[in-house]
């Protein structure tokens, strides 16, 4: 049977961190592939290196790696598509909305798309168009359009 050696066994180790990286992303494990596959060079450059030396490398290589991208990803943020994905409050600023239960002494209630909301803001009556200027403590604040 054929024996994996210790520089194969550093490149499957950075395949296997590699995928790992693209089935859980968190942009950590790139980098542990990366220190893996230089140690697999480097144990296939000098076959007869101990097992010591080969983990102290793995570990001096996964700090420059992660030290590397870190500062790549400061330089460079990773800017995403929508930020206020997952911020619903934040996505009805600005939204023009009806009254649905009159506005009194800064109170009322207006519907957001086909729900009802508390409002707070000046006076308006019923079926007056206003727009959500803030979300507050689960109301939404707003003014006239």
């Amino acid at each position: 049977m054929y024996e994996i050696g210790p520089a194969v066994a550093w490149l499957i180790a950075a395949l296997v961190l590699g995928i790992a990286e693209l089935a859980v992303p968190g942009v950590f494990l790139v980098f542990l592939a990366i220190a893996a596959a230089f140690t697999g060079v480097m144990a296939f450059a000098l076959p007869d290196l101990p097992v010591a030396v080969q983990l102290g490398a793995f570990a001096v290589w996964s700090v420059v790696a992660v030290t590397i991208g870190k500062r790549w990803y400061r330089d460079y943020p990773v800017e995403g598509g929508d930020p206020l994905l997952n911020n619903r409050a934040a996505r009805l600023i600005g939204q023009i909305v009806i009254v649905e239960t009159a506005l009194v002494d800064g109170h009322g209630r207006v519907l957001v798309g086909d729900g009802s909301w508390p409002a707070r803001g000046p006076d308006a009556a019923v079926g007056t168009r206003v727009r959500i200027v803030a979300v507050m403590d689960g109301a939404v604040a707003v003014e006239p359009q």
